[in-house]
Formats: C-alpha cells, sequence, structure tokens
C-alpha cells in the first residue's frame, strides 16, 4: 500500500545539489490500472498502481535490462524524465521528501511526495513552508497524467506551476 502526498513547489531549495538524488526515466504501458515502467540509476522496475490519489495498493517487480527494453516498446504518451532528490524531515525523523526535478518537455516542473506509514499520519502532517501547495488531491499532478498531456497541456501546467 502506498500512502502519499503530493506538494508543488515554485523553486528548488538553494541547497539542493549537496542532497542525494537519483536519475528516473519511465513511461506508462496502462492508465487503468497505471502500468508503469521505470529506469532508476541503473535498476528496471515495473509497477502496477490501482486508482487512487492519497492512498492506492502498488506493486513493484525488479525487470532485466532485455525485459525493460522489450516493454519500452509499449510505452504511450510522453516518457517521464526527473532527478528524484532525498531530503530529510527534522520534524519528522521517519519521514523523508522525495523531490522530483523534472527534465525535458517537463522541465521547470518541480513536485515533492512524502510517504506515509499510514492515512492518520498522512493527514496530520504539517509541511514545512517549501512546500507551498499541497496538490495530493489533484489528478493532474499524477505522473501517469502527465504522460498524457499535450503540448498545451503542459505549457498551460507550467505555467499554473509558477504562479504558486
Amino acid at each position: 500500500m502506498e500512502i502519499e502526498r503530493k506538494f508543488l513547489l515554485k523553486s528548488a531549495p538553494e541547497n539542493i545539489e549537496s542532497f542525494p538524488y537519483h536519475t528516473i526515466s519511465q513511461g506508462y504501458i496502462s492508465q487503468d490500472p497505471v502500468v508503469r515502467i521505470r529506469q532508476l540509476d541503473n535498476d528496471y522496475i515495473l509497477t502496477i498502481k490501482s486508482r487512487g490519489l492519497m492512498k492506492r495498493t502498488e506493486i513493484e517487480k525488479p525487470l532485466t535490462n532485455e525485459e525493460f527494453g522489450e516493454l519500452s516498446d509499449m510505452v504511450t504518451g510522453n516518457v517521464i524524465r526527473k532527478r528524484r532528490y532525498i531530503l530529510p524531515l527534522t520534524e519528522y525523523p521517519d519521514l523523508k521528501v522525495e523531490l522530483d526535478v523534472f527534465e525535458g518537455i517537463f522541465e521547470g516542473l518541480i513536485l515533492a511526495e512524502v510517504e506515509f506509514p499510514d492515512t492518520e499520519i498522512a493527514r496530520s502532517f504539517n509541511a514545512p513552508d517549501y512546500l507551498k501547495l499541497d496538490v495530493t488531491d489533484n489528478p493532474k499532478y499524477q505522473n501517469s497524467s502527465l504522460s498524457l498531456m499535450n503540448e498545451a497541456e503542459i505549457t498551460e501546467l507550467l505555467s499554473a506551476s509558477k504562479l504558486i
């Protein structure tokens, strides 16, 4: 089970480069259920997610490079590329912020996710000031939705993201 809240940021923290990060490239094979393939640094992962926004079932399985290549032919829509920084939350030592700085056609978009052990903690979470706008309940900020956007929708999303 995945329980997470998602936040929009106007800009990355000034010291972002000092934090560890992963390079991610991911594409979507299906939207319902969500079937995603991801290259995370040098690892390949198949993920299946149920419907939902803050809480949903998530199953991940490792893939070989060859399997990833074969499944890549089934990807439809936009491929999502981003650098994911891992930031600590000093107020919540058991939690961390996964800060996604998007690249390519989504350059300029910065989203943060915080995963929680249960919905009670997720609902009571007080986000630090740099997590500007909670977009957990807005499905257009799900990566699977980004994969379906056309150029005009991407331009609109990026413009709106800069106004927070």
